[in-house]
């Protein structure tokens, strides 16, 4: 449907969609932040014409609502839904042959196709001209934030072998020698991760092309998880309406309808610094050794836009991803994870951190309701690709409440809560993986994970009030309803010299009966009025700052033949510790400059 980046935003800003900030901006902090103030209020789409020391221009926000970003894709998207479906499923034709009928041309007509003089190939330029967008104060430098990483394996001059993924890359700061080094921020686990350890075992060098801009949906393809055999180019090239252009530069593959394309060799045995870098949790990832690459070329189309987002707290403008994703493999899921219903991985918790997800019981009809089969298709869910990466699942059986749903957060722990038995129904799975962006475990990379299940009829009706029965030892007050059921204690900061055992006091509750009747969940925080103001909040605290094999606790615990329980409610610890990232915190100064242009802009 779009040619170019540039086409998009055109459409864009006839339809009212797009604004252009005419005067001069600092890519330092400032485009950042603008970004930031007018996502908040739901702005459109941003095109910064005048970017302080680049001569390009850039743009972000593109797809900043899931009303905007349905629109880029009217055209395709519903045809798209079933390529994905049918790649997934080839039995599904069989079962639903007018739904499918067209697929597979759908899939054939949006094949990679060469050129020989590609748009992107108009000129070349250097790192230090682009708009080297720096997004939160403690970054390490500027990053692209939106990069399609372009790899083949060893010896291939094949697109469709190609993997293209969106790792970050760090393009100033450091120890990187400016305009002939840039940082990689993946893991071997990833798709380029696989390449690497395969030229690790060769003697070619390891090429690598980092595409920027291009039709918008090229951005997409990179981060969507694809079925076995789709690949990357052919999903963009359906999702754009028209194929996926590419070209060779000597031995480097490259986007023809990029905005910007970087090329290089990584380096097989080396790794710098890369970090620090303000993330999508909420917190900065910090500086850690990634990969390098010895940059060989920059290329730029004719009047290219360089397309950049922020991440930070979400919800950002990379949620909108989430909700594309969530479209297009609705359908999916029950072929994905037998038995499961619904999948929610909380945006506002971070996506990884907190999944809730209704299952099905379909085992031993004649005994006792308890959790069984959707504990087996929790630990599927933390075994299966991206969502192995969960700490937290929630997870309920529909036959309890047909019309529950996982999008609702405040009604699935109401659902929860009302029916769990804390004796019974908490499996923790310790001294495992988690997000390396995720600091609130026992080490990088390294946490644990938590299965709380709920079946059965309703147990206990939850309290909308703080109750007479809860006792605050020394240092623990100002108790705050969250919601029916869950409620906000702020307790001592927790230091390296009081450690856990500063929540001790509080677990000593005499009450622990009376408080689970109506109280089953409280957590513990640094600012309870915080935690309680909203939802988000709640969500975002609890989950992100929390460890469960460390901060899940309870009052009247006990351990029985190494299963852990409690008789009264369970308490998160959710306060900041010592090892945990710092949180994102933008410039006052600069949130001032960039107020006063966006209310010029967005009155």
């Amino acid at each position: 449907m779009y040619a170019s980046l540039r086409a998009a935003a055109a459409d864009l800003e006839r339809t009212g969609q797009l604004i252009r900030i005419s005067e001069t901006v600092d890519p330092d902090l400032e485009m950042a932040e603008i970004h930031r103030q007018v996502f908040d209020r739901r702005g459109p789409a941003i095109l910064f014409e005048r970017v302080k020391g680049s001569p390009f221009q850039a743009i972000s926000n593109v797809y900043g609502t899931p009303e905007r970003t349905d629109f880029l894709f009217r055209k395709t998207l519903p045809a798209v839904q079933k390529v994905v479906e049918l790649k997934a499923d080839p039995a599904s034709f069989a079962k639903d042959p007018l739904r499918y009928a067209g697929s597979p041309l759908t899939a054939l007509s949006a094949l990679p196709r060469r050129h020989l003089r590609p748009a992107v190939k108009y000129a070349r330029t250097t790192i230090d001209q682009l708009p080297l967008v720096k997004s939160w104060p403690m970054d390490g430098g500027a990053f692209v934030t939106l990069p399609q990483v372009c790899t083949l394996p060893p010896g291939s001059r094949k697109p469709m072998e190609s993997n293209i993924g969106m790792y970050r890359i760090q393009l100033t700061g450091n120890d990187y020698r400016l305009n002939e080094e840039v940082g990689l921020h993946y893991q071997l686990h990833r798709g380029i991760g696989v390449h690497h350890t395969e030229y690790n075992r060769s003697d070619a060098p390891f090429r690598c092309s980092v595409f920027v801009g291009g039709p918008p949906s090229h951005a997409f393809s990179a981060i969507m998880p694809l079925p076995e055999g789709l690949s990357e180019m052919t999903f963009a090239g359906m999702l754009a309406g028209r194929r996926f252009g590419y070209a060779w530069d000597r031995d480097w593959l490259l986007s023809a309808d990029a905005d910007f394309v970087i090329t290089g060799t990584i380096r097989k045995g080396e790794k710098k610094p890369e970090g620090p870098f303000g993330d999508h949790l909420g917190y900065y990832s910090l500086e850690h050794d990634f990969p390098v690459m010895d940059v060989e070329a920059v290329w730029h189309r004719k009047d290219p836009l360089w397309h950049f987002t922020v991440v930070g707290r979400p919800p950002a403008e990379d949620s909108s991803f989430g909700y594309l994703i969530h479209k297009i493999v609705k359908k999916l899921t029950p072929g994905e994870f037998p038995g499961i219903r619904q999948i929610n991985a909380v945006d506002e918790a971070g996506v990884h951190p907190l999944l809730l997800a209704i299952g099905s019981e379909r085992y031993m009809p004649f005994r006792e309701r308890v959790p069984e089969e959707i504990i087996t298709q929790a630990n599927r869910i933390l075994g299966s690709g991206q969502t192995s990466l969960a700490k937290y699942c929630l997870i309920a059986a529909d036959e309890d409440d047909p019309a529950l749903n996982a999008d609702d957060q405040p009604g699935f722990f109401r659902h929860l809560l009302e029916r769990f038995d804390p004796t019974r129904d908490l499996h923790f799975q310790t001294r495992t993986t988690i997000d390396t962006l995720d600091y609130s475990g026992s080490g990088w990379n390294a946490g644990s994970k938590l299965i709380w299940a709920c079946r059965g009829d309703r147990r206990r009706e939850l309290s909308a009030t703080v109750p007479d029965a809860l006792e605050l030892a020394p240092g623990f007050g100002r108790p705050r309803v969250v919601a029916p059921g869950i409620l906000a204690v702020q307790g001592p900061a927790f230091t390296e010299e009081t450690g856990y055992a500063s929540l001790q006091p509080f677990l000593r509750q005499r009450a622990g009966a009376e408080l689970l009747a109506r109280v089953p969940l409280i957590v513990v925080c640094d600012d309870s009025e915080f935690l309680a103001a909203s939802f988000a909040n709640f969500v975002w605290v609890t989950f992100t700052r929390s460890n469960p094999s460390h901060d899940v606790h309870g009052v009247d615990a006990f351990t029985e033949h190494k299963h852990w329980g409690c008789r009264g409610p369970v308490v998160i610890d959710a306060r900041i510790k010592p090892w945990h990232a710092p949180g994102l915190v933008p410039d006052p100064a600069v949130q001032e400059r960039a107020a006063a242009i966006v209310d010029r802009y967005l009155p």
